[in-house]
């Protein structure tokens, strides 16, 4: 199945958006909407953290093992993905690029499916249609979610707007 990428701009700057994402566990409070239950093992940030989550997606619901098998400060986190029992493993990568102005970054969420179950595979359309729509809801989230997160670590204006 061909890839679906999603993106937003958020107005920090590549390194802030990258210590963020590395933190496993900073993944739950923008995809809480589809993906429940965290549990978490290995170390909490960068590469061989893992997390075992329920996924309510499309009317189902799956256990998916999630873990960061790169880190590139700043630019890029992948995940390693494997769920239906093997049967679906997929990759989501996050690219984090700084805007041309310097006014923050785009973030970039791209999931490719490495194999999938013959279902999945025969009604591909809609499978990437859903995983699209849920995808811009955690672009969403996730641009609140840092500005939340920069508020609770003492610098709730953007980084490039302080006086």
């Amino acid at each position: 199945m061909r890839p679906v990428t999603v993106s937003t701009e958020v107005p920090y700057p590549p390194a802030r958006v990258h210590d963020f994402l590395e933190v496993m566990a900073h993944h739950e409070r923008f995809t809480d909407h589809y993906l429940t239950d965290w549990r978490y093992s290995g170390p909490s940030r960068g590469f061989g953290a893992r997390a075992t989550v329920t996924a309510a997606l499309g009317g189902t619901r799956t256990d998916v093992n999630i873990e960061v098998i790169n880190s590139e400060p700043p630019h890029r986190v992948v995940e390693h993905n494997v769920s239906a029992g093997g049967r679906r493993q997929a990759h989501g990568i996050y690219t984090i690029a700084p805007l041309p102005d310097g006014a923050g970054s785009r973030v970039s969420f791209t999931y490719t499916w490495l194999c999938a179950p013959l279902p999945e595979r025969l009604l591909a359309p809609v499978v990437r249609a859903t995983m699209r729509r849920a995808n811009h809801t955690v672009m969403r989230r996730l641009a609140a979610e840092l500005t939340r997160y920069e508020g609770e670590s003492g610098s709730a204006t953007p980084p490039d707007r302080r006086p």
